[in-house]
């Protein structure tokens, strides 16, 4: 049964890989419940996850990035590949899950976690300068992207609590076939992929259809 790993904060600390002095990617998981609330709107704090900070708030946040899932599988294979153990929330990743297919979750799609909270998925993780120096790995951007396994931001569509070892449910998957992982190669490296996104409808962000209307025009 697909189910959480680890539930993961991070608070700031300095940093000289971003426009602004101080980054919270650093997760480290927390004991016991942690609460997952509707952030503000985005370039405010918090987010949605109880004890997680962010510090550029200009690029990240807002309730379309209001927690960020990655899976345990596709963290033990970039261990492997990099020679390097990764533990959970080493990619800033709030949720770090088990037996789930994020990257073939589809935009739209929602999930129950535990008993009560639901979050829906949302867009890909773009990479950007701050994940690189916090991995201290060459290249790592371009790395990331060719293997477009980015994880997925998440909505919250109904509050609640979660915690390591919870369920995780899908209880909603739209008919589209817009995917994350194909939303990922949209926005990076195959644009021609672009209108697709479209039929993905409400569910996708408004930034991304912006995007894509204005390509179409």
């Amino acid at each position: 049964m697909a189910h959480l790993i680890s539930v993961n904060a991070g608070t700031p600390a300095p940093t000289e890989h971003s426009d602004v002095p101080y980054t919270g990617i650093d997760k480290r998981p927390i004991d016991g419940p942690v609460s997952i609330t509707v952030p503000g709107p985005k370039g405010t704090e918090p987010t949605g996850v109880a004890g997680d900070r962010i510090c550029d708030t200009r690029h990240h946040g807002g309730p379309d990035q209001a927690v960020y899932a990655y899976a345990r599988e596709d963290l033990d294979r970039w261990a492997g590949e990099l020679g390097r153990d990764l533990p959970g929330g080493v990619f800033g990743e709030n949720l770090t899950t088990s037996g789930l297919d994020v990257t073939g979750a589809r935009i739209g799609e929602r999930w129950l976690i535990g008993e009560r909270t639901v979050l829906e998925v949302c867009a890909p993780r773009i990479p950007c300068r701050t994940f690189a120096g916090w991995l201290g790995e060459r290249g790592w951007i371009k790395r990331f992207t060719e293997v477009a396994v980015p994880g997925a931001y998440l909505r919250v569509i109904e509050p609640g609590e979660v915690c390591a070892g919870d369920g995780i449910r899908q209880v909603y998957v739209p008919e589209h076939t817009v995917t994350i992982g194909l939303t990922f190669r949209a926005l990076t490296t195959e644009p021609g992929l672009l209108p697709r996104l479209l039929e993905a409808g409400e569910a996708l962000p408004a930034h991304t259809r912006e995007k894509v209307l204005h390509r179409l025009q």
